[in-house]
């Protein structure tokens, strides 16, 4: 079960919390922040932190494109360049697009039991399944884990408590992508987002 679930009312208090790509997502106020994100110091029923949200994100372009784009002397209206110097196109994709600004909740998506042991075992096998639960239908998304990226120093399995870092690729609508994700272990939800490659 994800940590917002629209067909409920929603008294949770969120903050506002920033990734090192100033993009901006809520989380509850009363849990520790996900690995990657830092709060701003804004806090409120959902409804006002998205509002906040709305206000001061007004480039929804990660940091690191926008430096890439602005050293190319680029318009936001043109391809971003890869760090490689190859071109990646976010007009191949509107969903691959979607999910690449900002970040989105996700919950951890395990069949046929959706339990933290059989999480475990997903990511011991280097393959896991995410569900952003903020799309249409609910996009599910499986992706090899990068061993590299993945970080669980955060995490108890055994108590159910901490959280994880995870990050692989897969491709998406013929677009190669890269999926990272936090996620709590208490709830197996987080956040996550996409981050076009080049080829």
């Amino acid at each position: 079960m994800g940590w917002y679930e629209p067909d409920r009312e929603d008294d949770t208090i969120y903050k506002v919390v920033i990734n090192h790509e100033e993009q901006y997502s809520i989380w509850p106020a009363g849990r520790p922040n996900p690995l990657g994100w830092r709060s701003v110091g804004v806090s409120g029923p959902r409804a006002e932190c998205l509002a906040y949200i709305k206000e001061v994100w007004t480039d929804m372009r990660p940091l690191g494109l926008r430096k890439q784009m602005g050293r190319a002397g680029q318009s936001p209206s043109s391809a971003p360049a890869a760090a490689d110097g190859e071109a990646v196109s976010f007009a191949v994709d509107d969903l691959v697009k979607r999910l690449s600004e900002g970040a989105h909740p996700v919950v951890a998506s395990l069949r046929p039991e959706k339990t933290i042991r059989a999480f475990k075992e997903r990511i011991n096998l280097g393959y896991v399944h995410l569900r952003f639960t903020d799309t249409r239908g609910e996009t599910e998304l499986g992706f090899r884990l990068d061993s590299g990226a993945v970080d669980l120093d955060h995490a108890d399995f055994e108590n159910q408590t901490g959280f994880i870092h995870l990050e692989g690729r897969l491709t998406l609508n013929h677009q190669k992508v890269r999926c990272i994700a936090d996620i709590d272990l208490q709830t197996l939800a987080g956040v996550g987002y996409l981050a076009p490659v080049a080829a």
